[in-house]
């Protein structure tokens, strides 16, 4: 029944052996001060080599882009010298790894940013959304978010620039490609959904407008690196994190037809995976199917049945399996075998140490 996950597929230039993918995943555990890639994280990655693509956890593209206590950076010399101590890990045990390029935006609080005030497409504060600090503590603590400043021009291009130097050091630390994450209501999201997007110059108004800063990253990113390198991540149906679109459907296949006319690797699009969300509709995957010509990753309330049948139906490419690869580094092999899964410990998703990191085994039938 699984058997369409474990088919090779080309990914640009890259050869991937199967079709299951382990999507980008906060951990907060990079080494502090400087927001380090580091050893612990490399066995976390290497461990979980055998999926055909990993793509490793927001990485923030600056220090104003950061948006969670602990999370890595990839914008100073120690943070690439950190992910090279991964992307070698996971190459060793024969992966294929992407850094996952991120900028939260609003969603942040000034204590994560060197007490700036955070930048967004609009100076509108997101509703009823929380963000957790470094209390001093070695739990998270959690506070409400802030309301942004909008962005200038210089602002906008500025970042840009950063997006542009991020993916060349992501390349330079060893990855294989980069995913941006214009998902989840963060920087790029702030931009493309209506709700979270008030301004009223090219960047604002129209889908065509509010779609344009997303294209002209994408745009300095593929000219850095190369369009087989892009990937791009989606969230077309979510309201994480305080972001809504009116016209989701005419919007994000708007996003596909522009990501198809960049030639991006990849579009990864996040479902919507609480228990009772809305299925994601049938004739939106057929639109982006049409629209866009790369390898499609849909991820969400996937299981390996459900997400071979997407493949066979010609819905997807390739198929993310988010928690299942916390407590199951070895998951292409049990979902191959049909080995039980394991479950995840919650309380150790965010911070610590080894414990709930790169403490869970690989199947065992004794």
């Amino acid at each position: 029944m699984t058997d369409s996950l474990f088919q090779p597929i080309q990914l640009g230039k890259l050869t991937l052996s199967n079709r299951i993918v382990m999507p980008p995943m906060t951990r907060s555990r990079a080494s502090q001060p400087g927001n380090t890639a580091n050893q612990m994280m490399a066995k976390y990655y290497a461990q979980r080599a055998s999926a055909g693509l990993i793509v490793a956890e927001g990485t923030q593209i600056s220090a104003m882009g950061q948006g969670y206590a602990w999370t890595p950076g990839i914008y100073t010399s120690e943070q690439i010298h950190g992910w090279k101590l991964v992307t070698d890990a996971v190459h060793n045990n024969g992966g294929t790894i992407f850094a996952q390029l991120w900028h939260v935006g609003r969603v942040t609080h000034p204590d994560n940013i060197g007490g700036q005030q955070p930048i967004s497409s609009s100076a509108l504060k997101a509703k009823n959304v929380k963000v957790f600090i470094d209390n001093g503590t070695q739990e998270p603590g959690f506070v409400d978010v802030v309301e942004p400043r909008e962005m200038t021009q210089a602002d906008i291009e500025l970042v840009i620039g950063q997006y542009r130097q991020a993916a060349l050091n992501a390349i330079e630390a060893g990855f294989d490609g980069i995913e941006l994450h214009a998902a989840n209501g963060y920087l790029i999201n702030q931009f493309i959904d209506s709700e979270a997007n008030n301004r009223t110059d090219e960047y604002g108004g129209s889908i065509e407008n509010r779609l344009r800063f997303m294209g002209e990253v994408v745009a300095a990113m593929t000219d850095a690196i190369g369009a087989d390198r892009v990937g791009v991540r989606l969230a077309p149906f979510t309201s994480l994190n305080g972001t809504v679109d009116a016209t989701p459907e005419e919007t994000y296949t708007a996003a596909a037809v522009l990501l198809n006319s960049l030639s991006v690797v990849y579009i990864h699009i996040a479902e919507v995976d609480w228990d009772d969300a809305p299925e994601t509709p049938k004739a939106f995957k057929a639109d982006v199917r049409q629209a866009y010509q790369g390898v499609l990753i849909y991820a969400g309330r996937y299981d390996s049945d459900k997400g071979a049948m997407a493949i066979d139906d010609g819905v997807a490419d390739m198929i993310g399996f988010g928690r299942p690869f916390v407590a199951n580094p070895d998951l292409p092999s049990r979902i191959q075998h049909g080995y039980p899964l394991a479950m995840h410990d919650p309380n150790t998703l965010f911070g610590g140490a080894e414990v709930g990191l790169t403490d869970y085994p690989d199947y065992s039938a004794n």
